[in-house]
């Protein structure tokens, strides 16, 4: 049980609220735990998966067409300069967001018109042999180790667990039982809108160049109120973004509890704050469990 978690406050806070949470006979159903994917389950630097994903066929896109090599996010996929899409992500996660759209523009037509099997494919053979650049770990092996183990420990005992990303949904779909244990049906994230078209086998659902959502900030409470029906008992996340999600756990009434993964180990993975300022100083107003990954966990991965 939790054997890559250090002995200490952060991992008795966490075994507190499961057995109080068992002992106060909490109904199965009402077991809910909610968990942001990138930064928080596996790593998001130097750049989350799903941007490295897109990135390449940004690049192959331009490749092919020579006027796309001087628009964004064209031009920096082309040039394999990541800086541009950094300083996007950067600026989103401080509260800016006037360079967002120019970038979810790119991420939508780069599989506009693309059936969901074959996107589905595509993203799982990039998870499984992709690797990550400075790790050498396939995506895949990315996992945090301490977080899987969490995830386990809470289904042991009755919750049902779903991922809520700001990351593609789909994307995501393609590895979440593999990687997690967490069904394909219980992955809430960022999507486009889908057409249905009917043919031969059944026809096809493809994706369309229109956001449908961006599963971030306030969208995140929407999105799990509207899944699951349920106001989650566990919330745990890692940036800005997710402080939205991390005060929606909340009850007057039994235990809930609030995790928040604080980024501090460089020798083991990265060391950095840039996007979880306001989470962190939220932590510390509200009294949440902030998850250190050089003191709370014996391995990372």
């Amino acid at each position: 049980m939790l054997a890559s978690w250090r002995e200490g406050p952060t991992r008795r806070a966490i075994v507190a609220f499961v057995e109080r949470t068992v002992a106060e006979h909490v109904p199965v159903a009402e077991r809910v735990a909610v968990f942001d994917n990138d930064g928080t389950l596996w790593c998001e630097q130097p750049l989350p998966s799903p941007a490295d994903f897109i990135a390449r066929r940004l690049s192959e896109m331009a490749d092919v067409d020579p006027d796309l090599r001087d628009r964004q996010p064209w031009k920096a996929a082309y040039e394999n300069d990541p800086t541009w899409l950094r300083t996007v992500l950067a600026e989103h996660y401080a509260g800016d967001d006037r360079a967002l759209p120019t970038l979810l523009d790119g991420i939508l037509a780069a599989y506009d018109g693309i059936d969901v099997d074959d996107f589905e494919a595509r993203s799982g053979a990039f998870l499984r042999t992709a690797r990550h650049p400075t790790l050498g770990r396939r995506y895949v092996d990315c996992a945090y180790a301490p977080m899987v183990e969490l995830l386990g420990y809470l289904e042991e005992n009755g919750f049902t667990s779903y991922i809520a990303s700001g990351g593609g949904r789909d994307f995501m779909r393609s590895v979440s039982q593999e990687v997690y244990g967490i069904p394909r049906d219980r992955v809430i994230g960022s999507a486009s809108t889908l057409t249905y078209t009917s043919g031969p086998g059944g026809g096809t659902i493809t994706h369309n160049a229109e956001a449908d959502y961006l599963d971030d900030g306030p969208q995140k409470p929407v999105r799990i109120g509207s899944r699951t029906g349920r106001r989650p008992l566990l919330a745990a996340g890692n940036s800005n973004g997710d402080v939205p999600m991390l005060e929606f756990a909340h009850r007057d009434d039994g235990a809930t509890l609030r995790l928040l993964v604080a980024h501090d180990d460089a020798a083991r993975e990265f060391a950095y704050t840039t996007g979880a300022e306001r989470a962190l100083a939220r932590a510390a107003e509200q009294g949440w469990t902030v998850v250190s990954m050089k003191d709370d966990w014996t391995r990372v991965f």
